[in-house]
């Protein structure tokens, strides 16, 4: 199993829904697609993805350390 990264192709914004889809091996667009979903309910969705996109580091940053 891969360590959870942003990609650094494919991403649209800060890559945390690629990541994500990639982890649980689905497609981006489909995991872009719940995410804007998720936002029409109440919940803490956007700032969920702000702290991913702080905390988990880019792919290239990744690979550099191992």
């Amino acid at each position: 199993m891969s360590a959870l990264a942003r990609p650094t192709h494919g991403r649209m914004i800060g890559g945390v829904c690629a990541s994500l889809a990639r982890r649980f091996g689905m497609s981006a667009a489909k995991m872009r697609v719940i995410f804007v979903v998720s936002c029409l309910l109440p919940g803490p969705q956007f700032l969920l993805y702000i702290a991913l996109w702080i905390l988990l580091p880019a792919e290239d940053k990744v690979r550099q350390a191992w």
